[in-house]
């Protein structure tokens, strides 16, 4: 009934014209993808840096980055005044549906479709 209710409304509202790509406000990928796709492809980068590259401030890095630490995915070494990252990438993605994935495959199917 309710289903049905939606279906009526819908139809006598006007059309709207979809919304362009860039302006529509979602990716397909979470910004914790976009963070790991930035220091596989330099592991030095600055979080400042890293944070330009996404869209979101370098607070925002910072926690995205304690967050993979703590989820195994990424390891940080400190050398002199920087960080190196270095991707464990045999880990399965978390989610169920894409579990049969690893975190590198998914690296390399981004990175690799760059060239």
């Amino acid at each position: 009934m309710y289903l049905g209710a939606c279906f009526i409304v819908n139809r006598k509202m006007k059309k709207k014209p979809l919304p362009r790509p860039e302006t529509s406000g979602w990716t397909f990928f979470t910004n914790h993808a976009h963070v790991l796709v930035c220091l596989a492809g330099d592991p030095e980068m600055r979080l400042r840096d890293v944070g330009v590259e996404v869209g979101i401030t370098e607070r925002a890095v910072q926690k995205i980055i304690s967050e993979l630490e703590a989820g195994g995915v990424l390891e940080r070494e400190r050398q002199g005044r920087r960080n190196v990252y270095r991707i464990l990438g045999k880990l399965p993605l978390r989610h169920p549906l894409e579990s049969h994935c690893t975190v590198e495959g998914l690296l390399r199917f981004v990175l690799e479709s760059r060239k």
